[in-house]
């Protein structure tokens, strides 16, 4: 591939009436959750992304709380935690862009250590995986010895090296209860692990961290949009506090939140999580009324079409993890893995 001819491309990404003809298909399905306005700003943008990841052999994961124009226009492989780090192990791409915050990216590299992974921009990180060190993890040790640790994958890599097995929203109960102990720790997601506990006999003692964006939710909220909206359905994931979920038709991962939606075709629905998901869950459940409380991810909106551009033509801000961490930690995400098989 010619990278000059690429970038000298780039400062004329101009929305021509062939481009507008081109990604009218595209514009079609997205226009609900898109405003006209902006779709001649990102038509040339995604164009040129798809042409230069089929140049380069790339492939791009989008996380479920990605914006429209970037989980619809150039994702490959979208979904969650789980669903991307599965799909990661089986990557037949020379370079894998990963759409999300940083542990995903980590995560992608630890499933695939010979591939180039890149994340479009270093400041995608994560409250929660910012809430627990590896300093933590090895005190906890300490303080309940023979305690198996869990820790959901939202974490770095350096964390994920000093836990037994990783787990994801969707396979916490799964993962806590195949341990066959009495007592499992489960970091560091506060909210999930006090959810987990309510569902299992096993005593699942919990940490301090919670994300930015699902505790800011309460109860109060959700029973005042039921007030406003007759026959209105919620559901949350289970980085809620508990009385949110409590308060939830149906509570679950976002893989789950969105199968439970095409299942059920409620008339009206409010998904309680990041806000970008109800729309691109929109795009594929158009009879279904989306009821949005909208908290938003800094993190994720960190990730835009033009840095995904600049990731690709520049090979830019690739992934390294210190092998002695790497081996550990690729060692707690395929055991999660195995078990889900």
């Amino acid at each position: 591939m010619n990278i000059a001819h690429t970038c000298s491309l780039q400062p004329g990404l101009a929305y021509t009436p062939e481009i507008a003809e081109e990604m009218a298909p595209l514009y079609q399905k997205v226009k609900s959750v898109i405003p006209p306005m902006e779709w001649p700003v990102f038509a040339p943008l995604i164009r040129a992304i798809n042409q230069l990841k089929e140049q380069r052999g790339a492939i791009i994961l989008a996380h479920n709380y990605q914006t429209p124009e970037i989980f619809h226009g150039v994702a490959d492989i979208v979904g969650d935690s789980l669903q991307l780090a599965r799909e990661a192990a089986q990557a037949d791409a020379n370079i894998i862009v990963q759409c999300g915050v940083h542990f995903m990216a980590e995560t992608a590299k630890l499933l695939n250590p010979d591939k180039t992974v890149l994340i479009p921009d270093l400041g995608a990180g994560c409250s929660l995986a910012e809430s627990i060190t590896a300093d933590d993890v090895r005190a906890l040790r300490r303080q309940y010895p023979g305690v198996p640790i869990v820790t959901y994958v939202n974490t770095s890599a350096a964390v994920k090296a000093e836990c037994d097995i990783c787990c994801t929203s969707s396979n916490a109960v799964q993962i806590v209860e195949s341990l066959g102990a009495d007592r499992v720790l489960l970091v560091p997601d506060e909210f999930l692990a006090q959810n987990v506990n309510a569902q299992t006999d096993v005593d699942v003692i919990s940490f301090s961290g919670r994300c930015e964006v699902h505790e800011r939710f309460t109860a109060q909220e959700l029973r005042d949009f039921r007030a406003g909206h007759d026959g209105l359905k919620i559901i949350a994931h289970p980085e809620c506090p508990p009385e949110v979920l409590h308060e939830a038709d149906y509570a679950g991962s976002t893989s789950g939140m969105i199968k439970w939606v095409q299942d059920n075709q409620p008339p009206k629905v409010m998904m309680v999580t990041e806000c970008s998901m109800s729309d691109n869950v929109s795009v594929e459940n158009p009879d279904v009324e989306f009821i949005r409380p909208c908290n938003l991810c800094p993190h994720m909106k960190a990730i835009t079409l033009q840095n995904i551009l600049d990731a690709l033509l520049y090979t830019r801000h690739e992934v390294h993890i210190d092998p002695a961490i790497a081996v550990p930690a690729r060692r707690a995400v395929t055991r999660m893995i195995e078990l889900g098989r």
